[in-house]
């Protein structure tokens, strides 16, 4: 039977609201709200309904509805409608509501009862505070399991070893149960104290000490917890992913390291030789799938909590995969193993960054419809309402740096329209391989091209090269032809290309959920970028030291779009305060200059204007730490940076921050974002 989708973009709205569709005919109700249908998100804004074609009349008009948390109907302002193939915007009252929100990574958060380091249980308290002071949103960073080494290394959390599993450290372990032997409980009592007491994150200490506790729990109660219902039912589900995961995890452990490539058993992935090792090791593989089974719960119960409290929670959905990880062994037909993924440089890291993840096979990909992603995106909505896209641009493409090399400034677009050698002499460069892309004086990198790894005989203006002597010993005509072939290529030659291919696969992965989608698209941002994320509706991040407009040194929050989201930071940059110190030879920022920059995001059109909670705390002189650089999460320039911020209050204590709470609820309320 032949079907009408009937679409519309509405606003985002918390959980409870929900738009439905009412008109003139007796399959839309017949204007009686009591037989109004309830349509389906799909990005979080865009609703949907398919009717069957048969049962509507040739002509019909009709509404659309926002049924409200206490159970009414608010009609649409307009007139009525008559073109059901029309796709746009619904016209409630309030129709472009506005929300404000906190980030906050979940190792650090701190309540009286964590074991030094936040766990899920921990973000309820979060919640209630939001909920408490009219926020709508609570964005964390990934939460996926990292376990690589077991040293301090594996507290970055964008070095997932699944895109699945959730990590182990973040277990609320007295929610599990105590130890049988009270002298053990007692110990493990007095040592989670101690290490929550620390102002940091000791991460192999809490590592050992959660490891150590999950195993005798295990030990007590594993055999018990998966004859239940719910054991098995959660391992029916997820049984395609726990089973490698799991074997992953013991084939590390067993051989000391999570390069696969070194193991002396299961090196090149097999299901059959997962089901052997299960059958041989199904008390170490059942031990790290209870383990997953419990942090599942957890985090479900979060959610729910979360969605009864009017809080929405904002995960993060890292760009890469570790090239030691359960997807990398389990899957390498989808990576480029030989490739590095990484950023060029920018004033933040002049040499470029490197992050050491494989590249994407986006072609293989596509040949099962982007499964990969979909099921990645799918597993992320069980937690979460909306989601943050690292790195967006990595989908239009991606800065691909051969595995040899470190240094980001060796790095290329993939894919783009590289050069021919004719091409290049046609546009006026005597382009000539020996001289110009082969290493001058001996230094690798004194390139000015770097040939396509896939389209031999092509080549790609390196990024950066007006730095290098092989430059700078150019003839100033070369110099000129060259810097006219450079431009285009970077900012004009690939963005119709590169449009092109965000199109074909972003559709597909954000219609998977109905979460809202938000882009991080930060760096050198292609011309095609915004009008692709407005077409898709995809929230823009606005940072305003970090203006999309290269003509000016800081962006204007009163100009923002709505679709964006706002931030005075994120975990990649310094705080209010450290920013304003480092502008202002090390200065602190006064409290009501932080006020003025707060407002002034809280004020801006931006549908969700999200603040790290150390600016928040800069708001009130009894929060403010005496180092405002101690509050920096991340220092992108640092590879191997320790990220081991704590937040140095108590949730308990900040809750109860009468003064503080009074601070932030009045700014929310005064700028319309309350929840």
């Amino acid at each position: 039977m032949e079907k009408i989708t009937i679409k519309t973009i509405g606003p985002w709205m918390p959980h409870g609201q929900q738009i439905y569709i009412c008109g003139s005919c007796p399959v839309l109700g017949n204007w009686d709200t009591r037989r109004a249908l309830p349509m389906t998100p799909t990005q979080g804004i865009i609703w949907h309904i398919d009717i069957d074609k048969d049962l509507l009349p040739q002509s019909f008009e009709y509404k659309f509805l926002r049924k409200e948390l206490d159970g009414s109907f608010t009609w649409e302002t307009c007139f009525n409608r008559t073109d059901p193939y029309a796709v746009t915007e619904t016209t409630f009252p309030n129709q472009h509501p506005r929300y404000a929100g906190t980030a906050i990574p979940v190792f650090s958060l701190r309540s009286r009862h964590s074991a030094g380091i936040g766990d899920f249980s921990d973000i309820k308290l979060m919640v209630d505070w939001a909920a408490s002071t009219g926020q709508a949103v609570l964005q964390l960073l990934p939460v996926n399991d990292t376990t690589s080494t077991k040293t301090w290394t594996d507290s970055y959390p964008y070095g997932g070893i699944t895109i699945m599993a959730l990590h182990p450290i973040y277990l609320n372990l007295r929610a599990i149960g105590p130890l049988r032997d009270p002298h053990a409980q007692e110990a493990f009592e007095k040592e989670a104290a101690a290490l929550n007491a620390l102002p940091q994150l000791d991460y192999e200490l809490v590592f050992t000490l959660k490891e150590r506790y999950t195993r005798t729990i295990f030990a007590q109660k594993g055999v018990r917890t998966m004859g239940t219902k719910a054991f098995q039912a959660f391992f029916k589900a997820n049984r395609d992913w726990l089973l490698p995961y799991a074997a992953f995890c013991v084939l590390r452990d067993r051989f000391g390291t999570a390069d696969f490539s070194q193991w002396k058993r299961l090196k090149k992935y097999s299901a059959a030789g997962v089901s052997r090792l299960y059958g041989e090791a199904k008390a170490e593989m059942d031990y790290y799938i209870f383990v997953q089974y419990h942090l599942d719960q957890q985090l479900r119960e979060v959610h729910e909590y979360a969605r009864k409290k009017g809080v929405a929670l904002k995960g993060d959905i890292p760009i890469g995969i570790t090239p030691h990880s359960v997807e990398a062994w389990a899957q390498p037909e989808y990576f480029n193993m030989g490739e590095q993924a990484g950023a060029p440089p920018d004033a933040f890291a002049v040499d470029g960054q490197n992050w050491g993840f494989p590249t994407y096979n986006w072609d293989h990909m596509a040949s099962d419809g982007y499964a990969w992603w979909k099921r990645r995106f799918r597993k992320m909505a069980e937690y979460f309402d909306a989601y943050r896209i690292d790195h967006v641009l990595g989908f239009f493409r991606i800065w691909e740096i051969p595995v040899p090399f470190k240094s980001g400034l060796m790095g290329h677009f993939s894919p783009a329209q590289p050069f021919s050698p004719d091409e290049l002499r046609w546009r006026g460069f005597p382009f000539d391989e020996w001289r110009h892309a082969q290493p001058y004086a001996d230094d690798p990198r004194e390139v000015l091209f770097l040939e396509d790894p896939v389209q031999k005989g092509m080549w790609h203006p390196r990024i950066s090269a007006q730095y290098t002597r092989s430059y700078n010993d150019l003839q100033q005509w070369e110099k000129d032809a060259y810097n006219r072939l450079y431009d285009d290529f970077y900012y004009h030659r690939n963005t119709d290309f590169w449009k092109e291919q965000a199109l074909r696969k972003l559709p597909e992965l954000i219609g998977a959920t109905d979460m809202l989608t938000c882009a991080e698209d930060l760096g050198m941002i292609p011309a095609c970028v915004p009008e692709v994320l407005n077409d898709l509706h995809i929230l823009s991040l606005e940072v305003q030291r970090m203006p999309k407009d290269p003509c000016v040194e800081l962006g204007d929050p009163a100009y923002y779009p709505y679709m964006s989201v706002c931030t005075t930071g994120s975990h990649d940059t310094s705080t209010l305060r450290g920013w304003w110190g480092e502008s202002h030879d090390g200065a602190d920022c006064p409290v009501p200059i932080c006020r003025r920059i707060v407002e002034s995001h809280l004020a801006s059109p931006a549908m969700l204007t999200i603040l790290p909670l150390q600016d928040w705390f800069s708001l009130e002189p009894s929060l403010r730490v005496e180092d405002p650089g101690s509050e920096r999460i991340n220092v992108p320039a640092i590879s191997k940076h320790y990220w081991r911020w704590r937040m140095h209050v108590c949730l308990e204590d900040m809750i109860e921050n009468t003064a503080f709470n009074d601070t932030v609820a009045g700014l929310v309320a005064w700028s319309g974002r309350k929840a």
